[in-house]
């Protein structure tokens, strides 16, 4: 199944893909289910939820739906409790950043107030003059996930949905203990339009053979596969939720193939094979100054 947060009636509404391609408000299919898409998310970890919303959206009328053409996306949610993002999955990028891919995990934590949706601006912040965006496979979680081993760790995945995740790599290389700084700008993490289950989205491809890509202005940036990843998805899922409980709506980015420098006036994309894409203009931050000298690069100690 389909999913994505739209604007109906000038609120944000989880809505459910029908077979038709047009999207079923899920606050008109059941009113509990009003909001963002976190509602649903939340509540089918606790009742099984999705059959009948899938039957109960084919039966919808045809003056409740929303034209797949029409719709207005939003991201997915707002508040999810957790953003992990990954860092230096991919041999390839750790080596354009001159890194050795980690033997565990490069792991960190973003704010929500870091997110937007698809369409949203991306805006490189004052004090950075090198920000990047990073096309990623995201994984939202769909039960509350503790102590769990790999192979039973996808169990716990809601679905899967594209990201844009941004980083002020300039900040970063004056320490890398700045990584949550360099991090956690407003707008630097986009995702969406939609988030598909985990077993549609397996349906006709191996998650190993997805391709993940980062595009600039309609040029590929660098494309890779899931399978190349050190970390793949089911381990990266473990591995966090031995360190703390992963909930429903918590989302892991699982790493990129690649980065692209932003600049002011380009649209950053994030291709996912089997997702819609999902891209985001740039711009300047309007506070941008001359922020002075910089301090020296230092090595952590």
């Amino acid at each position: 199944m389909r999913f994505a947060t739209v604007v109906v009636d000038g609120t944000e509404q989880g809505c459910v893909r029908r077979q038709d391609g047009r999207w079923a408000p899920l606050h008109r299919l059941d009113p509990s289910l009003a909001g963002d898409l976190l509602t649903l998310i939340e509540q089918s970890a606790a009742r099984d939820l999705l059959d009948p919303i899938a039957q109960g959206a084919e039966a919808l009328g045809e003056r409740e739906l929303v034209e797949a053409g029409e719709a207005t996306y939003r991201p997915p949610y707002r508040r999810p409790r957790k953003i992990w993002g990954i860092g230096l999955n991919y041999a390839d990028h750790a080596g354009d950043l001159h890194e050795e891919t980690p033997s565990q995990p490069a792991s960190f934590i973003k704010a929500d107030h870091t997110i937007v949706g698809p369409g949203d601006e991306i805006v490189i912040p004052h004090q950075s003059e090198r920000t990047t965006g990073e096309g990623e496979l995201g994984v939202v979680m769909g039960r509350e996930a503790s102590n769990v081993p790999p192979d039973q760790a996808l169990d716990h995945v809601f679905g899967v949905c594209a990201v844009l995740d941004q980083t002020a790599e300039d900040i970063l290389a004056l320490n890398p203990r700045y990584l949550t700084r360099s991090k956690n700008f407003p707008t630097f993490f986009s995702f969406g339009p939609e988030v598909v289950t985990l077993d549609e989205f397996l349906r006709s491809r191996a998650l190993e053979d997805v391709e993940v890509a980062t595009f600039l202005d309609g040029a590929e940036v660098r494309r890779n596969v899931v399978g190349n990843m050190t970390h793949a998805p089911r381990d990266l899922i473990s591995f966090h939720s031995q360190m703390m409980p992963l909930f429903p709506g918590d989302i892991i980015s699982t790493g990129t193939p690649g980065a692209g420098v932003l600049k002011p006036g380009v649209v950053a994309e994030a291709r996912v094979e089997g997702l819609l894409p999902l891209t985001n203009p740039v711009r300047d931050d309007a506070a941008r100054q001359d922020p002075g000298p910089r301090p020296a690069r230092r090595s952590a100690d």
